[in-house]
């Protein structure tokens, strides 16, 4: 058995070359002395040996990553050891909320606290972080965990730019790390089998995708304000440029301030953006012409799109029409010569109508499943295999997103390519690619 001793000791071998669960692995193997236990923390009766939990850390506990608390808490496999957000009262209500669940059962010490998500990185018995911050933290959140060594779930939009996802993907990849994208649709049956459909031909030759998706909203003008006790405003703004806090910005609100993400168009939009380059995956590929329009709030703090409309047209002639839900109904549409699916969280409809009662065959294509998007991520930290929403996927969806953004506010074509991930002779759509961080951020 491994005393409480041996399991310090673990947490400080990660200096000697040893990472925490080859020490105890090592420690399993030699140590014989009877020590009695309780059942908790032998893996008894349900439950699992603290040595075989997942240590997890989460950056951000807001109203995204505290439902990830709540959630993952009730895990047997899991043990929550930090949560880290700018705001104190957010931190500290997940550290009350966990250590209650928990009831310092098996030997639970607590769940610590961070203003900084740099500390919580830097400890070597948390091997997994959970990114719930702003669109703008994401990138650099989810590649600075990477880069210590963490496995990361990481909510959408994958990055604020497609400079920053390129850098993501390539930083995952080196580190060796499992990443798992917050567009949970991909772990949901009716989504997986729509696409199936499209890419099996029940529909015919496809033609057209619409997308639809929530539009955004105005945001009134609001003065600047004293920064509340609490806050740590100069790590919430973090790479993002300054500006004087104000009352309403460090809440939902900033989903509507292009400072920290383009919208709705990007942040909503990336879900059924996923699933319809799930089921065209020529969507991902080559080079895609790129038009739209858009309109923006006039006045107000708010500056990113309130109602759009983009087309996407692949080389082969696969339109993708893609919209607020002035213009389409929310979900993703296939449509082909021969039949036509759509999809959302409510569930699937089709023509002709016995398509959802239709069974895919063995010898066609199908799709990777999977019918918990958290449980799926542990699983593939545990077994090193990638995710049902892998880095690439999340890149991949968040970029058509981007470009569409770009087209409507340069308010032309343009011609974009997958190869390069740059738009083909324009220049000032390139610059909008990647944005200035402020110091010392980078990425």
């Amino acid at each position: 058995m491994i005393s409480i001793e041996d399991k310090q000791r673990a947490k400080n071998a990660g200096s000697a070359g040893m990472s925490r669960r080859d020490f105890l692995a090592r420690s399993a193997a030699v140590v014989a002395a009877p020590y009695v236990l309780p059942a908790s923390v032998l893996g008894l009766g349900g439950a699992v040996a603290p040595s075989e939990r997942i240590g997890v850390g989460f950056i951000g506990v807001g109203s995204r990553g505290s439902a990830h608390v709540r959630t993952l808490v009730g895990y047997p496999d899991v043990q929550i050891l930090a949560a880290c957000d700018p705001f104190q009262s957010k931190r500290e209500q997940v550290k009350q909320l966990v250590e209650e669940r928990y009831g310092g059962k098996g030997g639970y010490r607590g769940c610590d606290t961070y203003g900084d998500f740099r500390e919580l990185i830097a400890r070597d018995d948390i091997d997994v972080v959970v990114i719930a911050s702003p669109e703008y933290w994401h990138a650099l959140h989810a590649a600075m965990a990477a880069e210590a060594g963490k496995d990361v779930y990481v909510e959408k939009a994958l990055s604020l730019t497609v400079h920053e996802g390129r850098a993501l993907v390539n930083r995952v990849r080196r580190c060796g790390r499992v990443l798992q994208v917050g567009t949970q649709q991909r772990s949901s049956p009716p989504f997986r089998f729509a696409c199936e459909l499209a890419r099996n031909g029940y529909l015919g030759k496809l033609h057209t995708i619409k997308v639809g998706v929530p539009g955004s909203r105005a945001l009134e003008e609001v003065p600047p304000a004293p920064v509340p006790p609490g806050l740590d405003y100069d790590m919430w703004l973090g790479p993002a440029p300054y500006t004087p806090y104000n009352e309403i910005k460090c809440s939902f609100n900033w989903y509507f301030i292009y400072d920290y993400c383009v919208g709705w168009i990007q942040s909503w939009g990336v879900h059924h953006i996923d699933i319809a380059q799930w089921g065209a995956p020529t969507l991902a590929t080559g080079r895609l012409k790129v038009k739209g329009t858009a309109t923006f709030p006039a006045t107000g703090l708010g500056n990113t799109s309130v109602t759009w409309r983009v087309k996407y047209r692949t080389a082969d002639g696969l339109v993708l029409d893609f919209s607020d839900n002035t213009y389409h109904e929310q979900g993703c549409r296939f449509e082909g010569d021969e039949g036509w699916v759509h999809v959302n969280r409510g569930g699937i409809k089709a023509e002709p109508a016995s398509l959802p009662g239709a069974t895919i065959k063995p010898n066609e294509e199908h799709l990777y499943e999977s019918v918990n998007h958290h449980q799926n991520f542990l699983e593939c930290v545990r077994t090193r295999r990638d995710p049902a929403a892998p880095v690439e996927a999340g890149h991949a969806a968040t970029t058509l997103t981007l470009i569409g953004d770009i087209a409507t506010r340069l308010g032309r074509e343009l011609v974009w390519d997958w190869d390069t991930e740059r738009f083909v002779d324009a220049e000032d759509a390139n610059r909008m690619l990647k944005r200035s961080m402020r110091s010392p951020w980078m990425i």
